[in-house]
Formats: structure tokens, sequence, C-alpha cells
């Protein structure tokens, strides 16, 4: 039986995060990832200021190495947002860390961002089981038992606090929560890449609304060398109400619609077109439990408008690695602790914004008025401000919770 202080599972963006952060505090752990690095994750791609803010707090000088290094992270300073009759609005990124020198987010495949914080977690104080199948999760006289298969050996470990960066198929969440949550709440997305899209702007990516993807929209974000992340998302309980074949419907929009069809008439498909489930945040629900916390997408944190996750993921895990901190100095890690330590925290952070952005995509499931909304912002400036602050202001949403403001809109005030 090894003993060790914190146990994580997943060495993703969430799980990267919390190790990286137990090293600044000077925290033994072990990792556990089961795939063998470097490794793809399908996803879209883009990383917003969230990303970067972590990082900068994790060290400054990655940041400037990902600066240096634009043959693979591409810089983003805003995105575009297109209305299911084709009006759009241009909307600069929030910038999380106040410096003009750099971008405000990236776009970056997962097979580099992920492999590029992996290799930073690397310390005296963790200890990485790369290619490692966990077997079983139990929680036994207030410390939590794993057991694991490593290259053919069953190895039992023991530590009186787990956290849980594992994906939206969570042993973690699974074992301690007892339930698939995320089965109610999922979206599902794909993603391809492609080579030879004309039109795209390259400091901007562009997500496309249509009347065929009533809850979901297409997105496409430039990467380097010409390339572009394309894909859709929707969700899952309207796929299934409607039977949608998603790949058909992203095909057929991108073969025949008339925004896109000629963008893509000389372009080039480089791979399979891959799916995933997109656990995302509908509103706050437990994180933590006694001896456990729950990260990223495991936690149901993938913000429900853009869909962006990895930013999320990388803030939970930094709190997790405080919380873990505060625990082992108090040795308390009770669930009434972790949840103030940990899901207060995480809450009163993130949890404006992303309540915000889950009526925001209540709201444009509703396309008349999406196409109402942008069509007198289309005319009037004011209101393309408002749009604008929707993304960076949380207070913003208040106005937008008065009827006396659709008032104002539908008489042009």
């Amino acid at each position: 039986m090894m003993e060790t202080p914190v146990i994580i599972i997943g060495a993703g963006p969430a799980g990267a995060s919390a190790s990286i952060f137990l090293t600044k505090h000077k925290i033994h752990h072990i990792v556990i990832e089961r795939a063998v690095f470097p490794r793809d994750k399908v996803c879209g791609d883009a990383c917003s200021g969230r990303t970067i803010q972590v990082i900068n707090k994790a060290n400054p000088d990655w940041l400037a190495e990902m600066k240096a290094a634009p043959q693979f992270f591409h810089p983003m300073w805003g995105m575009t947002i297109v209305s299911p009759n084709g009006k759009e609005i241009n909307i600069p990124l929030s910038d999380k860390i106040n410096n003009p020198g750099v971008a405000k987010g990236f776009v970056v495949t997962r097979l580099v961002l992920d492999n590029f914080l992996f290799e930073k977690m690397p310390s005296p104080y963790c200890t990485v089981y790369e290619g490692a199948k966990v077997l079983g999760i139990k929680r036994e006289k207030s410390r939590v038992l794993v057991k694991m298969n490593y290259k053919g050996d069953e190895i039992d470990l023991s530590s009186p606090m787990i956290v849980g960066a594992d994906g939206d198929k969570s042993i973690v969440r699974k074992t301690f929560v007892g339930e698939d949550r995320n089965e109610k709440t999922k979206a599902i997305g794909l993603r391809a890449y492609y080579d030879g899209v004309t039109g795209m702007n390259e400091n901007s990516i562009e997500l496309h609304y249509f009347p065929e993807l009533p809850t979901g929209y297409l997105w496409i974000f430039p990467l380097p060398n010409g390339r572009a992340n394309v894909g859709i998302g929707m969700l899952s309980s309207t796929a299934r109400e409607r039977k949608v074949n998603l790949r058909e419907l992203m095909l057929e929009i991108i073969k025949n619609n008339n925004r896109l069809s000629a963008r893509f008439e000389n372009a080039v498909l480089l791979d399979k077109i891959l799916g995933w489930g997109l656990p995302i945040y509908t509103e706050d629900i437990p994180v933590s439990g006694d001896n456990y916390m729950l990260t990223g997408d495991a936690a149901n944190f993938i913000d429900p408008f853009s869909g962006e996750g990895v930013g999320n993921a990388l803030y939970s895990g930094m709190l997790a690695a405080e919380a873990v901190k505060v625990a082992i100095e108090q040795k308390n890690y009770s669930a009434e602790f972790l949840t103030s330590a940990y899901d207060k925290v995480f809450y009163q952070h993130l949890g404006p914004e992303l309540k915000q952005n889950a009526t925001m995509q209540r709201m444009f499931k509703n396309q008349w008025f999406f196409n109402l909304f942008f069509n007198k912002a289309d005319k009037s400036k004011s209101l393309r401000e408002v749009i604008t602050c929707m993304f960076t202001d949380v207070e913003v949403l208040n106005r937008l919770k008065s009827p006396w403001f659709y008032v104002k809109v539908l008489f042009n005030q």
C-alpha cells in the first residue's frame, strides 16, 4: 500500500493544473493517467483568457513560450457571432490578466496544449503513472483507496484526498456521487480539421447560428499554417428529439448554406470527423464530498454558451490545489469543509459568469428573438455595445432581465 497526501485521477488540463499548483505549494501527490502523452483530445481547441490567466499565475515564463511559438499557439483577440439570419457582431475577447502584450486567447490543438501542460508537471513533489488503468476506488475509514494496473502490476494507493480530473465519464464522480448526473445536461459536438477554408479573420474565432441548429452553433476557429478547426455542437436532448445526424447536418450546412459554401469550395478535410460529449454547466451543483473533489469536465464546468472548457478546467484545478493545501493544514477532509474551501470559492468566482452564459444560451434558443436582437443591434451602436459587454461584464446581464430593456429594443430606444 502506497501512501500519498493527494491522488489525482487524470492529467488533462484540470489534472495538470491541480498538479502544478500542488507543486507550487510543495505538496507531494500522485497522478494516474490512462493515456500516454502526447495524446489527442477531441475539442474545439479554443482557449479563452481564463486559460492565459491560470498559466500566467502558474508561471509567466510559460506564456512567453506560447507567444514565441505561433506555429502551435495561434493568438486570438476577438470573436464573431453570426445570427441565424446572417447578421454578425464582432466582440473583443476579455483580458483576464490586463497585459497588452499577450493575446486574449489562443487556438491550439489539444495534442499540443495538453502535452505542453503535461511536460510542466514533473517535480520532486509529483509522481506520474502514465498509461495506468484505475481498477477501483473506494472510501474506507476516512481514506480513499485506489487500485490501479501499471505495466501489468496491480498497485494499491491510499490517501486522505482524491481529485477527480478524469473527464465527463469520471470514475471518481461515479464512485462518490453514485449517478451519472451529466446525462441530462450534456451537449454533443463534432470536430474536423480543414485546410483551405477562405474568408477567415486570422485574429478572431467564429460562431455561426443557423435555423437548423436551434440549440447549438457551427464554429470556425483558425489554426496555424492556414488550417481551421471546424465543428458543430447541439444539446443532446434536441438531437434526440429531432433525430438529428449531426455529422450529416454539419456537412450539409458547409456544402449548401450560402453563408459558407463558397468558403469551403476548395477546402480539404484533413482527418476523420470525431465527436465527444460536453458536460455543460446548467446550475450550481455539489462538486466535492468527504475526501474528494471534482474538477473540469467531471464537475460539469463547460461554458453553456461558448462550449469552452479548458479555461474553467485549469481554474478549477488551481482552486482544488488551494483547497487541498488548506485541508492538509487543518487536517480536515470532510464534505462540509471542502464545500466551503472549494465549491463556494469556485462558484463565487465563476458562478455569475456561468449563470450569465446559461441565460444567454436559453435566450438565443429562441431564434426569432435572436434575429430580432441582432437586427436591432445592426442599426444601434449602443445595443452592439451591450452585446459586447454581455461577454465581459456580468452586471450587464441585470439589464437583460428587465422587460423594459426589450421594450426599448423593440422601439429602437
